[in-house]
Parts: structure tokens; C-alpha cells; sequence
């Protein structure tokens, strides 16, 4: 019988930026992981705070308006936000 394929191989040591300040930090990663009741559970952890840590379903990080993968800064994230069909003209 062939080995079920792991939920999330790469989950632990990534890295996520959220969308929205989340327990007052942006930029997180995964430092543990576990299964559940068929789910995959991650904990965060703030990247400049360690006493900052949470536990959160695997998917919800598959939702780009609430997560990005990789660390970005306000930048990247606001222009992770305008639609494509939208041309940015930056005349400053």
C-alpha cells in the first residue's frame, strides 16, 4: 500500500506576511505543526516578537486577502492588492 501524501509538505520554517496587523505584527512563521481530526494545524510565530504565537488551520493560509507567502513589506502588499486591469502611475 503506497504512503498517503503529506497536507502541506513545506509548512514548517515558512514564511508569511499577514494582510491585516494580526496580535500587532505582519511578518510570521511556521515554527510547529500538527494533525488533527483530518486537519493540518500551524503555529505562528511573530518574527520580531517570540511571545507571539498562535495556532491556525493550514488553509487559512492558502487566502491571499488575509495571508501572502514570504516576508513583504507595505509596498509589495499594497501593490499585491490593485487589480491588474489598474495602471499605477507613480509621479511623485
Amino acid at each position: 500500500m503506497a504512503k498517503k501524501k503529506q497536507k502541506f509538505p513545506h509548512l514548517l520554517g515558512s514564511k508569511w506576511t499577514a494582510m491585516q496587523t494580526t496580535w500587532g505584527w505582519r511578518h510570521f512563521q511556521v515554527v510547529s505543526r500538527k494533525n488533527e481530526g483530518g486537519f493540518v494545524f500551524a503555529e505562528l510565530m511573530a518574527s520580531c516578537d517570540c511571545e507571539v504565537r498562535f495556532w491556525l488551520n493550514a488553509k487559512m493560509l492558502k487566502n491571499r486577502n488575509q495571508w501572502q507567502p514570504g516576508w513583504k513589506s507595505l509596498q509589495e502588499q499594497m501593490e499585491s492588492e490593485i487589480p491588474e486591469d489598474v495602471e499605477v502611475l507613480n509621479d511623485f
